[in-house]
């Protein structure tokens, strides 16, 4: 008599999670469609005995689809800025709620102000009782975060408060790789001769900025790059109405120019760019400059700005994976994951 096909049976054939496995069979979670369907077919093919009437995958999809339970719940997402279409978070969320509302999940957007910060309170919009999870993007005051975490909601970050990585948040955390595309960068410009390199933008933002930040300085280390400190332009905040004004200080205030400045994101390189001009200071001629997220103005300005692409679309496919796992196992051990990104050279350094 032949053994039972067990679930690790059908994984270990296909080189798979046991977990993958067990999602396809019995339709929960998150997967790929091809996915769910090669991992039913291996189950039919080996004689899996929840399928053993099943003479195809289209037999098994369609009894399932007939089946499927409709979940009833709300997703918050907590902001506490416009997010405008230029903002990589658009297209990821646009991605999220694709896939929370395939398993009957809506999506309710909630605008954290300040005195909401301030006084530990919550949008008049935001109702507890029918919340299933929480998504956070641009959320970055650490005892705001604390306060969500305290609902006993299952919560994501999209990006974090740079306060996170010395008191942990109890939730998952999903961010962008913010280091490779910096290293590849540098290194490139080693090789062009290129030595002087600055910074722009406030390290302590938010997680993101931090870790470019600090990309930046590891790849100068291990490009044997001196780092001048007068080229890093950490001081000036990146949001406020005098942001611009802070910047045209700063590039007063010095008496040389470096032959690079890396930008904390590409909105800051575009209000750099602007004050550069201000003081007649060309672009690329007189100084190179990078930015981060390969936002839409980063194209069609004048220069071209190279930049760090983030893969928003997959962003959101992942924040959908970790939240709605997060739901249906609340257990599992906190997570931070990174999704990939890649450098786009384009004229503003030479290219």
């Amino acid at each position: 008599m032949a053994n039972k096909v067990t679930i690790q049976d059908i994984a270990d054939a296909l080189g798979v999670s046991r977990n993958t496995v067990s999602k396809a069979i019995n339709n929960t979670g998150i997967l790929a469609d091809s996915t769910r369907e090669k991992v039913l077919a291996k189950a039919v093919e080996m004689g899996y005995k929840q399928f053993s009437y099943a003479n195809s995958v289209s037999d098994i999809l369609g009894s399932n689809s007939a089946s499927k339970p409709v979940v009833s719940g709300e997703i918050a997402l907590f902001t506490g800025n416009f997010l405008g279409n230029s903002h990589f978070a658009s297209t990821m969320l646009d991605k999220f709620q694709n896939e929370i509302t395939h398993l009957g999940y809506s999506m309710t957007m909630h605008r954290v102000t300040p005195d909401n910060i301030e006084n530990g309170t919550f949008p008049a919009s935001f109702d507890k009782s029918r919340t299933h999870g929480i998504i956070c993007v641009e959320m970055f005051n650490q005892g705001y975060c604390e306060l969500l975490c305290d609902l006993g909601i299952p919560v994501l970050f999209a990006d974090a408060p740079v306060g996170s990585y010395t008191k942990q948040l109890p939730a998952d955390i999903l961010l962008m790789d913010n280091s490779t595309g910096i290293f590849t960068l540098i290194s490139e410009m080693a090789k062009r001769g290129v030595k002087k390199i600055g910074f722009v933008g406030q390290p302590d933002h938010c997680r993101s900025f931090f870790e470019r930040y600090m990309a930046f300085r590891n790849a100068m280390f291990l490009n044997n790059l001196h780092i001048i400190e007068k080229f890093c332009l950490t001081n000036v905040h990146p949001h406020g109405g005098e942001y611009i004004s802070y910047l045209s200080d700063a590039i007063e205030a010095l008496d040389e120019m470096p032959e690079l400045f890396i930008c904390a994101n590409d909105f800051i390189a575009l209000d750099f760019i602007t004050c550069l001009r201000k003081f007649r200071v060309n672009c690329p001629d007189d100084v190179m400059l990078c930015g981060f997220d390969d936002s839409a103005e980063s194209k069609v300005m004048t220069p071209s700005l190279t930049t760090c692409h983030i893969h928003s679309q997959i962003m959101g496919g992942t924040a959908a994976n970790l939240l709605i796992s997060r739901i249906e196992q609340p257990d599992l051990n906190y997570r931070t994951v990174y999704t990939e990104t890649n450098l786009i050279l384009r004229e503003s350094t030479r290219d």
